[in-house]
């Protein structure tokens, strides 16, 4: 009777769970070759030659400028760069995933932003493509990629992945697309420099991710309420409530 009540349970004891990974990082690593790609093509057909399509795309933007568009876009060109980006924007997100009790998923953001950042700065000064004349901001150096694109990208793809949940997603890919035009329209990037910077933020995230992906989930899968709820939960709070209770009775 014991052995058979010991199959049993052993039957029903949970599988170990895996996690796909191979494909997503296959994908991922594509990307960022085709960003290589794309950043050869530039180089070697002139580094300060356009493609046609992006020659146009800013002629009509340039026509378009209002306040009314500059201001939120100056807003996206501050939040993707310069101290916003390096300190402001992943300090909040650290903070706010450390207090949710989440350190697996702060580490990941944390490194995922500076391999991005690193990609980001190679690219730029082997490429070395001068930045649109018609532009209304002062940036670094180097054209392509964008990294506020990238970083974007990044964010929109490490929360998603972190939180599991299709309003992430469909928020980060709202930033991310806004960003993207507030670079053309702001005359900061082409078209392609935007693009190549989406594909490295989403590459570097997925990429980072994989080593990370089994801790993330069990993160994930445990209740995780905000510290402050955490310590109302005392021992003394418990014991008050016992007696509460043992008054009611």
């Amino acid at each position: 009777m014991d052995e058979k009540i010991s199959e049993i349970a052993s039957s029903d004891a949970p599988r170990p769970v895996r996690i796909a990974r191979l494909w997503w990082v296959v994908s991922a690593v594509g990307a960022l070759v085709l960003v290589v790609l794309v950043g050869a093509v530039i180089f070697y057909r002139e580094a300060n030659k356009p493609f046609g399509f992006e020659v146009e795309w800013m002629s009509e933007l340039v026509e378009a400028r209002a306040p009314v568009w500059t201001i939120p876009a100056l807003g996206f060109n501050w939040i993707g760069g310069g101290i916003g980006s390096t300190v402001i924007v992943p300090l909040v997100i650290i903070g706010s995933l450390l207090v949710w009790r989440r350190p697996w998923a702060a580490l990941y953001y944390a490194c995922a932003a500076l391999g991005s950042v690193a990609v980001v700065l190679v690219i730029k000064n082997v490429i070395g493509r001068p930045r649109p004349t018609d532009i209304l901001v002062t940036p670094d150096f180097g054209s392509f990629p964008s990294g506020h694109s990238a970083n974007a990208a990044l964010i929109a793809t490490t929360l998603g992945i972190i939180f599991a949940r299709t309003w992430v997603w469909v928020a980060g890919s709202i930033y991310t697309l806004l960003m993207m035009l507030s670079r053309t329209y702001l005359g900061a990037h082409w078209i392609s420099d935007t693009i190549g910077g989406m594909l490295v933020g989403v590459g570097v995230a997925v990429i980072v991710w994989a080593p990370f992906a089994f801790r993330l989930y069990r993160e994930r899968r445990r209740p995780h309420p905000p510290i402050w709820v955490r310590v109302a939960r005392t021992p003394t709070g418990a014991a008050e409530s016992g007696d509460d209770a043992g008054h009611a009775r």
